[in-house]
């Protein structure tokens, strides 16, 4: 297949475009600045906002896989948080019109989104049937609403856009577990491994995540399942309370201490981490029920397994992810 990846060029577009490639097919990042080389990767010029040559690349392909989107580990400032939903709106927007133009429109948009637009619970787990959408939970900072808008501004992006020959898909991601370098393992493993993967502000609160080898193989098997399109939560099935998740970290890694963390003290390391506590604070419990009804497997649905897999990728002892 040719499979196009806008915004291909950060953590999680290594990790797809490593495999796709690895795999046999022809992968184009279209990247907003100059990329090194990878193997079996091309990468080409876009500005994520306005259509150019770049939409050639779309004309034709069979997956367009669009990853664009500022990061969302910074502080949540004004400006930050505008950037956040320009960046994700526009490129959505920018990629619906380069599919809606085209002679040979691809034969399915996978489109990023995120867990997050659920709302912030400790109770029963959201999935997407029944999972309720956040925004106007009464006991959370008023400002997590915005991070809500912005995914729901994102999917209805791609939900608006006129592209009546190409499956859509979006792709409610939770927390991606990968020893690649910039994510959100690496980071939790250093904290760790510096004694301080300890529970956050009493550590309750819920930790959705998948592995990334899961990752990989969910997007693989939505692209082959013709009958799937919408909304697909893309998490392991067995989310667990942020103290627990930490716990089997520490363990996996050989870590026999964690100094715990309350609330103020984790404001504080955000600031210095220049990133936000909403990523630490925000029950997210997400399951992937259109997943399991589909029959997809997960190599790793649980997480004590799959932080043994990770550490030892992250030492270097193991192969790649499956």
């Amino acid at each position: 297949m040719k499979v196009v990846l806008p915004g291909g060029t950060g953590h999680l577009g290594r990790v797809l475009g490593r495999r796709l490639a690895g795999e046999g097919h022809e992968v184009v990042v279209l990247t907003r600045r100059a990329a090194g080389p990878e193997p079996g990767v091309r990468h080409v010029r876009w500005d994520g906002r306005s259509a150019g040559p770049w939409t050639a690349e779309i004309d034709g392909s069979d997956v367009v896989l669009n990853l664009a989107g500022r990061s969302v580990n910074c502080r949540y400032t004004r400006a930050n948080l505008r950037e956040m939903l320009n960046s994700r709106v526009d490129s959505a927007r920018v990629v619906g019109g380069a599919i809606e133009r085209a002679a040979r429109p691809p034969r399915v948009w996978l489109q990023m989104s995120t867990a997050t637009i659920y709302a912030h619970t400790s109770g029963p787990p959201n999935d997407e049937t029944t999972g309720v959408l956040g925004g106007d939970e009464p006991d959370v900072p008023a400002y997590w609403a915005y991070s809500v808008d912005i995914a729901k501004a994102w999917e209805r992006e791609q939900r608006l856009a006129a592209t009546p020959h190409t499956r859509k898909v979006a792709l409610r991601t939770a927390m991606v577990m990968s020893p690649e370098p910039g994510g959100a393992f690496t980071m939790l493993l250093r904290l760790a491994r510096l004694g301080l993967g300890g529970p956050v502000a009493g550590g309750a609160q819920y930790m959705s995540w998948i592995h990334d080898g899961d990752l990989a193989r969910a997007i693989e098997f939505l692209i082959e399942r013709e009958d799937v399109s919408g909304p697909v939560n893309l998490s392991a099935p067995e989310p667990l309370p942020y103290g627990e998740f930490l716990r089997t970290l520490r363990t996996a890694a050989g870590v026999r201490v964690g100094l715990p963390a309350t609330r103020w003290m984790a404001e504080i390391g955000a600031f210095v981490l220049r990133s936000d506590t909403e990523l630490l604070l925000k029950s997210r419990r997400v399951v992937p029920g259109r997943l399991l009804k589909a029959g997809f497997e997960f190599n790793h649905p649980t997480w004590p397994t799959a932080a043994d897999d990770l550490v030892s990728r992250a030492r270097g002892s193991l192969p790649p992810a499956t």
